[in-house]
């Protein structure tokens, strides 16, 4: 039988139990207003009429006048009509027959005689109708105590029937339904020898037969790949194993998947005893798995005591991420994602730490020895130039002017190499003072007024008054504000303007210098405080060592600054840096 079928059987069966009582209280209840009616309309109207004839009997003297006789006539007749109990109709024609008599003149003592007749036919057909009234109202008691047990065993058996009903039926539905969970958790728990058995013919038989062909492909499939998944399983464990970086996995439960050899003796911890133990119970007793799992800074480089040496390791944190991809009404396939844990890696980066500390010592050696001879290139220059020694023509100046701009770029240099050693090996010293944001800007101003002249570029000055204090190295402070403004003169054109600004945004002081040059591009604008990038020119503008922002953005970030770009081809650049107030 259907699902269907039942559900519309059961219903059907509730619906009947129902109809059913509710018929049967209206039988029993239309039985007792039937007698009910009966003891108003019958007995009720006759002693009304013996009422009224009883009236005229007590209250006026016989013969009665034509007004009182016609009342009393009109209710005998009416009585005459109603005679429904069982002596009554003897007591009526007595009545009749004493009214007859009384119409006529009587002596007295045959009057008073036929008048105690008609008062006891009258008391007759009264205790005649009480009496029916009586009976009729026990019988009516009786129905309605019938009733009241007929309704009562019928709602009884009602309430059985459906809390039988409403406790047995939903099982139809409810227990194949258990039945089938929990033969789905036994299938998300592997156990592919799980069975169900259904032999009622209705859809959740047709259903347990599909799911038994499912499990069996299941278990086919599982055995099939048992094998390989196992190998495959191997085979990663030894990949691990032999990496020469150290390697750590977690679960999203935080557990320890996976430690190679490596990890396990950086941390001296045992590889088998680890895994499956939560790595928050291990960081509590191992300060170096305690700074790979939760670093206290953005720094990613680790510096750990290793073979025997001091040694530094690259931190990187990787989130595994599984795909789900669920089926949309439109049949496309969107694609979700949900974390299975994370993977922490250490690359040793020891030796480039220490070829990186060599190419920084001799930047600074090699830069350090040629501020020497360059610095006797520009004395033997400034000879040359004096007439004195002797007199040149003009294509020998020319040359000297052309060694004179090229050993003072040279130079430059040189300072910015030693500016990024000292930096690099940190032993960058910041002399902090109070200073007023004014005399910073002053001191680059004078710094850069006479190549400005040679452009005829006119410097703008824009400053706020009454600006608050910077705790900052003015020396360094001014060299990054000269460089802006040497870069802005080498890219505006002749007759143009620089504008300086200085301003107080919050707690922070903000310098700023702006070009009306051609502007920087977006895609270069990411990449101008990184060492040794040059922005593409067009063969116009000599380009410098690439150093120079770089170096800037150090020496602000080393007072608690912050520096920035903002550019747009066609508009100029603006560059700014913030240092914070004194408070």
């Amino acid at each position: 039988m259907k699902i269907k079928t039942k559900l519309r059987l059961g219903f059907g069966f509730l619906f009947i139990i129902v109809l059913s009582f509710g018929l049967i209280a209206l039988f029993y209840l239309n039985e007792l207003s039937d007698k009910s009616k009966v003891i108003l309309k019958d007995n009720y109207k006759s002693l009304n009429y013996v009422a009224a004839m009883r009236n005229i009997v007590d209250q006026y003297p016989f013969p009665l006048s034509g007004s009182q006789q016609a009342i009393f006539t009109e209710n005998l007749k009416n009585e005459g009509k109603n005679i429904t109990e069982k002596g009554e109709k003897m007591a009526y024609q007595q009545l009749e027959e004493a009214f007859k008599i009384l119409e006529n003149p009587q002596p007295a003592i045959v009057k008073a005689t036929r008048i105690r007749d008609l008062r006891q036919a009258l008391q007759r057909i009264e205790e005649v109708n009480m009496k029916a009234i009586y009976d009729k109202n026990e019988q009516a008691n009786e129905t309605s105590s019938r009733a009241n047990l007929y309704i009562m065993i019928a709602a009884t058996l009602s309430f059985i029937i459906l809390f039988t009903f409403i406790v047995n039926f939903p099982g139809f539905v409810a227990n194949p339904l258990a039945e089938f969970s929990a033969a789905i958790k036994q299938i998300s728990r592997k156990n592919y020898k799980q069975r169900l058995h259904f032999e009622n013919g209705d859809e959740f038989t047709e259903l347990a037969n599909s799911f038994n062909g499912m499990v069996v492909k299941l278990n086919e499939w599982e055995n099939s790949n048992l094998s390989k998944i196992k190998s495959e399983k191997s085979r990663i464990e030894a990949i691990i194993a032999q990496m020469q970086d150290a390697i750590i996995g977690l679960n999203e439960k935080g557990e320890v998947l996976f430690l190679n050899h490596l990890a396990a003796k950086l941390m001296n911890l045992d590889e088998n005893k680890v895994i499956g133990q939560n790595v928050a119970e291990l960081v509590q007793k191992n300060e170096l798995l305690k700074r790979i799992i939760k670093p206290e800074t953005e720094d990613n480089t680790l510096k750990i005591y290793a073979d025997e040496k001091e040694s530094y390791f690259l931190l990187e944190n990787r989130e595994i991420i599984i795909p789900n991809y669920e089926e949309q009404e439109e049949k496309a396939l969107i694609a979700s994602s949900k974390s299975a844990g994370s993977v922490y890696i250490l690359k040793n980066i020891t030796q480039f730490k220490e070829l990186d500390e060599a190419k920084t010592n001799f930047i600074a050696t090699v830069s350090h020895e040629l501020k020497t001879p360059l610095s006797s290139i520009k004395m033997s220059l400034k000879l040359l130039n004096d007439e004195r020694v002797g007199t040149m023509n003009d294509e020998q100046h020319e040359l000297l002017n052309h060694i004179k701009e090229d050993s003072d770029r040279l130079l430059k240099i040189t300072s910015e190499l030693l500016d990024l050693s000292q930096v690099e090996t940190g032993n960058l010293k910041l002399t902090f003072a109070l200073t007023k944001p004014e005399d910073i800007v002053q001191y680059a101003f004078d710094a850069v007024k006479f190549q400005a002249e040679q452009k005829s570029i006119s410097l703008e000055l824009n400053c706020e008054k009454n600006l608050p204090s910077v705790n900052a190295d003015i020396q360094k402070t001014a060299w990054v504000l000269v460089n802006f403004l040497s870069n802005a003169l080498r890219y505006s054109a002749e007759k143009s303007k620089v504008i300086i600004s200085i301003s107080q945004k919050d707690q922070f002081i903000e310098f700023s210098v702006r070009d009306f040059g051609k502007g920087i591009e977006e895609k270069y604008q990411k990449r101008l405080f990184d060492r040794y990038f040059q922005v593409p020119t067009d063969g116009q503008n000599k380009s410098g060592s690439g150093l120079g922002l770089a170096i800037s953005k150090d020496f602000i970030e080393a007072e608690n600054g912050k520096i920035w770009v903002k550019s747009a081809i066609g508009e100029g650049s603006q560059f700014c840096f913030s240092l914070p107030v004194v408070v």
